[in-house]
């Protein structure tokens, strides 16, 4: 018997509800302040004495963020080649960012790559390919849950690095409400697109275990889930399939309401 493909990226129906979830959680615009504010500095050490700079992006999805930390970079070596490297495994999220560079002035000179597949492939397609290419700065948004093995992919994610260079890794924080949540009812939720779910603690234990120094910054945010609570509310509905990575989270009501009610206390 054939074994069982995991998804391990956005697609179809989950793209629109990850597209959904964002314009009404404002958890880009949380991010994008964070990091106006804490890579100019580290930048201006990435950089410092180059020429050229190169990024890698993994798991970039729509390129919002991307945009944003390119334009970043540029802002601050106006002058320098750049090149960014971008993995993600949804076709239609790689349309979106080619879109979004596409009406993005500042971007004409930057030379994109695009390798529309999972970090797992990717990591295996680049092995074959010597020597491998180093990067001024390498970001993972949101996605180390999608990854198979957390460690392995951190470390091979770190030995991209050239000197200097740094690794930006943003992922929801220990003992917070998604993580709560999740780990309550890891049974009944890690079952399909995400099979173990990681906070910031497991990052950070992951990052001691290897012996890599980081540094902790905390974005805060916070959005109301009240409509999560009307099963007749469209926009409850879309938003707890989101944070539920189901297709119809209140289908499934009549099959396990004691899932439902502990969710329910988990997020109020």
């Amino acid at each position: 018997m054939a074994a069982e493909k995991v998804e391990t990226c956005y697609q179809d129906c989950c793209v629109q509800s990850f597209q959904f979830y964002l314009e009404h959680s404002g958890e880009h615009q949380a991010i994008l302040q964070c990091v106006q504010s804490v890579l100019p500095g580290e930048f201006s050490r990435i950089g410092a004495g180059k020429s050229s700079l190169d990024v890698l992006g993994v798991g970039s999805g729509g390129g919002q963020m991307d945009v944003g930390i390119v334009t970043l970079l540029q802002s601050t070596f106006p002058s320098a080649q750049m090149t960014a490297d971008i993995v993600e495994g949804s076709k239609e999220l790689i349309d979106n960012f080619k879109a979004l560079v596409a009406k993005t002035a500042s971007l004409k000179n930057v030379q994109f790559q695009w390798h529309i597949m999972t970090s797992e492939d990717y990591i295996k397609k680049v092995q074959e390919v010597q020597p491998l290419k180093k990067y001024d700065f390498i970001h993972m948004i949101q996605m180390i849950y999608y990854v198979e093995d957390m460690a392995a992919a951190i470390q091979f994610y770190h030995g991209l690095l050239k000197e200097n260079g740094r690794l930006m890794i943003i992922v929801e924080i220990g003992n917070g409400g998604w993580d709560t949540l999740w780990k309550t009812h890891k049974k009944d939720l890690c079952t399909h697109t995400i099979t173990e779910y990681r906070s910031s603690g497991e990052v950070k234990a992951c990052l001691d275990k290897l012996g890599l120094k980081y540094d902790e910054h905390t974005i805060p945010n916070t959005f109301d889930i009240s409509e999560c609570f009307n099963p007749k509310s469209k926009l409850g509905c879309d938003l707890l399939n989101f944070m539920t990575a189901k297709d119809d989270f209140h289908a499934s009501l009549t099959r396990n309401q004691g899932v439902h009610l502990g969710c329910a206390e988990k997020q109020v």
